[in-house]
């Protein structure tokens, strides 16, 4: 079982939440975890590569287990959803809940594990699904540890930063960093721009540039 979260730590991140939808940030702001306590705050939405692997984990103690897993069909339901988030048609949602029902409640007579823990993830359909009422949800959190990665890197090289300042240092300049790049804005320009070198292309704050693309 998943132990309960800090309490410090999900008052920091609804803080965040908070911040971001006071700042102007659509009020159904939603949070994309992978299942973490501390991240389901406000709206939030539950990572399917996680969740799948769940299931991918459960030991098999015969081939009807190993085929039962592999007839579960919750990469088939995946693939429905990934192909609507590209092009969402309002009059398939019915039949893609449909199908979520079909799959997260079915009973496996030769695999019970995979029968609970079906049940189980039947429980947070509404987060699984966030896709249909948001298709700007993602469906997996592979971006944003794509994001992280860099950091972890440096954090095996060098042990991580000797004080809190340079841990906040970090951190604001790889958030800048990133955002930069997603927003198609060359870091070394921002850094420019925000130095006031003369010949420095102007740059609107981020945060503007983020509402715009949102």
């Amino acid at each position: 079982m998943r132990q309960s979260p800090d309490p410090a730590l999900t008052a920091t991140e609804a803080a965040l939440w908070g911040c971001a939808v006071e700042r102007g940030v659509a009020a159904d702001l939603t949070i994309l975890s992978d299942d973490a306590g501390q991240f389901r705050v406000g709206h939030h939405a539950l990572c399917w590569v996680h969740a799948e692997r769940l299931v991918h984990k459960l030991p098999c103690l015969s081939l009807a287990q190993q085929r039962a897993l592999e007839r579960a069909g919750i990469w088939d339901l995946y693939g429905r959803l990934k192909a609507w988030r590209q092009d969402p048609q309002p009059e398939e949602r019915a039949a893609l809940e449909a199908a979520f029902d079909a799959v997260f409640r079915q009973k496996v007579p030769t695999h019970r594990e995979l029968s609970r823990l079906l049940a189980r993830l039947y429980g947070r359909k509404a987060e699984l699904l966030a896709v249909l009422d948001q298709p700007a949800v993602p469906l997996h959190t592979n971006d944003a540890e794509n994001d992280l990665r860099s950091y972890v890197t440096r954090r095996e090289i060098s042990f991580g930063t000797r004080s809190d300042t340079g841990r906040d240092s970090r951190d604001a300049c790889l958030s800048l960093l990133k955002t930069a790049t997603k927003l198609g804005i060359p870091f070394w320009k921002f850094l420019a721009a925000r130095f006031g070198i003369d010949s420095a292309q102007e740059i609107p704050p981020l945060n503007e540039l983020v509402l715009k693309a949102t």
